[in-house]
């Protein structure tokens, strides 16, 4: 049986979160979750009562957020575990999608993220153990017309947890980039928001993109209940992956754009060879 760890989860509402957060319930760990507001934070704690803990917080906000982890650390206990959870996808073909737009998907799913693990590195780097989980996407590899935005902040995340994983790793302190593909999420429902069309010229590329999408929400390949279980196999490993995707689909596509990047570099080798100085 594995020990019970202290798991702090941004975003336990719905979704990837909320079935991480019932599965290591189940599993005998104790959980703190944070939610949008006080029903949300009341009906999460009802799930475990004393070992489920809800916290209001905003991730676009990142005033409090030093003072929850402090408030976690002091009241519940160590923060063996960091999931950053929280996040949305934004919808849009860049050119009729808005900078303000841009600048609050990578508030949620960039900055929010970076801001909890400013927050916990601290304590962890203190105790010399924790682990470290953000939540990417197969998008932080592959790209789609009209995820312009979306694919951004989640290649930066990948960029931030590996360069952070190589940063931390002398004080044991483990960073994994969790990149699910298409899972029976709310992903592509409620919980995405859609630029509105307006240039006729990409009608033919994006319309049959977006209806697709639209169809097939709810749907999908992957089970969340089996992704949470998937995750909790890495925290409980002592040697966790750096990436881990989740999905065939994701593996599938993954390896189809390393291999057309392979190919693409072996074609233009001499072009990027020719850059060199002489010795």
């Amino acid at each position: 049986m594995t020990s019970s760890r202290l798991i702090l989860i941004t975003g336990v509402s719905s979704g990837f979160g909320r079935a991480l957060a019932q599965q290591a319930l189940h599993a005998g760990h104790r959980v703190v979750g944070t939610v949008r507001n006080d029903e949300a934070r009341v009906a999460f704690e009802a799930l475990a009562p004393g070992r489920a803990f809800g916290r209001l917080l905003d991730v676009t906000d990142a005033d409090p957020i030093d003072a929850l982890v402090a408030d976690v650390e002091a009241n519940v206990g160590a923060i063996d575990v960091l999931v950053n959870n929280a996040g949305y996808g934004h919808e849009g073909i860049l050119e009729e999608s808005t900078l303000a737009e841009l600048r609050h998907q990578f508030e949620v799913n960039v900055f929010g993220p970076a801001a909890m693990i400013k927050a916990v590195l601290p304590h962890m780097r203190e105790r010399r153990r924790g682990h470290i989980l953000n939540i990417t996407s197969m998008g932080g590899f592959i790209t789609l017309p009209g995820i312009a935005w979306y694919c951004g902040s989640k290649f930066a995340l990948e960029g931030i947890s590996e360069v952070l994983g190589k940063e931390v790793a002398a004080f044991g302190i483990h960073v994994t980039a969790v990149a699910p593909g298409s899972f029976r999420t709310d992903w592509a429902g409620r919980s995405m928001a859609r630029a509105p069309r307006s240039i006729e010229d990409y009608d033919a590329l994006f319309d049959p993109i977006r209806s697709a999408r639209e169809a097939k929400s709810g749907r999908q390949l992957g089970d969340p209940v089996k992704a949470a279980q998937a995750m909790l196999q890495i925290i409980n490993s002592d040697a966790p992956p750096s990436h881990l995707l989740l999905g065939s689909d994701a593996l599938q596509l993954v390896r189809a754009k390393l291999a057309s990047m392979a190919s693409t570099l072996d074609a233009w080798e001499q072009l990027s060879r020719s850059t060199d100085g002489d010795a």
